[in-house]
């Protein structure tokens, strides 16, 4: 049986609740529900959710940690504090921290947007011992500068929680609370408190939790130009400045704007934001498509060829709906 359309709680989006799978999708829908770490996948086109699953005991009530998928939202409240003129992107951040030495008195918020400041990461096998520190922000600060601020990307989640620690001192807020006011509120939900370090700075980047909904209103916002109902959120300016290309990673080989990665997927140019483990928001602007995907996050030995098989997934629902007239 087809359900009527209802009307999505999140601003700007409508909701279909029929189970009835869009033809083009049902060998992606079949190959998504094989997936054991599978949590969600979800598809809007031109504001419509169009496909909406839950896999493996999960509700779209169930929130997911969608870790650096994070950066993407600290991307946007930096945006969003910069449209208010509560700190500006070529800000030198010695503005906020006066006791840093040269040449690290020279880094500036873009240069931690794009993930080009030059300092050492303290990601990856740094991750541990920077969390286990007794004050995040210095820790980062602390790193040496392996590259000169500016010229060469080196992807560190200790660059965007020293823009949370920025957006502290710049708002006169927590980050929750600038969150929830500017961005969660205008996109008709409540974000819910995540982790914070040991000195009351919210995460800046990783272990924010929403549901795939909210991922998805998210993404739509920066879909429809920082638009809702409306109501301009973020400016256009800052969405397409975050979508050029600003570097390259040593790693993935893939390019990165700010907060937000760009890549080629079915021969469509697409942005998206990633987080460890399959979470994902994918945007098509060329098909007016928003995709979204949460999965386990935990550490495990398949968990590369998971997210490998939900990216394959994503571009073949690209792939199916650019084929359509």
């Amino acid at each position: 049986m087809v359900l009527a359309l209802g009307i999505s709680v999140l601003s700007g989006l409508t909701v279909s609740t029929t189970d009835v799978i869009p033809p083009s999708l049902e060998p992606a829908a079949k190959a998504a529900a094989e997936l054991p770490r599978l949590h969600s996948l979800l598809v809007s086109q031109r504001g419509a959710i169009i496909f909406e699953r839950y896999f493996n005991r999960r509700r779209e009530t169930t929130p997911a940690n969608v870790k650096s998928v994070s950066k993407s939202v600290i991307s946007a409240l930096v945006g969003i504090a910069a449209d208010r003129k509560l700190l500006a992107l070529d800000d030198p951040i010695v503005k906020y921290f006066p006791d840093l030495p040269e040449p690290k008195r020279r880094i500036t918020i873009e240069q931690l947007l794009k993930m080009q400041s030059g300092l050492e990461s303290t990601s990856n096998q740094n991750y541990g011992a920077w969390v286990k520190s007794g004050n995040w922000v210095r820790h980062a600060l602390s790193q040496p500068l392996l590259a000169t601020p500016g010229t060469q990307m080196i992807y560190s989640t200790g660059n965007t929680h020293i823009l949370s620690a920025i957006l502290t001192k710049a708002t006169g807020k927590t980050t929750w609370q600038f969150a929830q006011e500017t961005l969660a509120t205008p996109l008709g939900f409540s974000l819910s408190p995540w982790m914070r370090d040991p000195q009351g700075i919210y995460f800046g980047g990783n272990e924010m939790v929403m549901t795939p909904r909210q991922m998805l209103a998210f993404g739509e916002l920066y879909r429809n130009g920082g638009q809702v109902n409306g109501r301009q959120i973020l400016s256009k300016d800052f969405i397409e400045d975050t979508f050029e290309p600003r570097g390259r990673s040593r790693i993935s080989g893939r390019e990165y704007g700010y907060g937000w990665w760009i890549r080629d997927m079915a021969g469509r140019q697409t942005y998206y934001a990633w987080g460890f483990g399959g979470q994902y928001i994918v945007l098509v602007p060329g098909l007016d498509l928003t995709v979204v995907s949460t999965s386990a996050a935990t550490v495990s030995e398949d968990r590369r060829e998971h997210r490998r098989t939900v990216e394959d997934i994503i571009e073949q629902i690209i792939a199916a709906l650019s084929s359509q007239p």
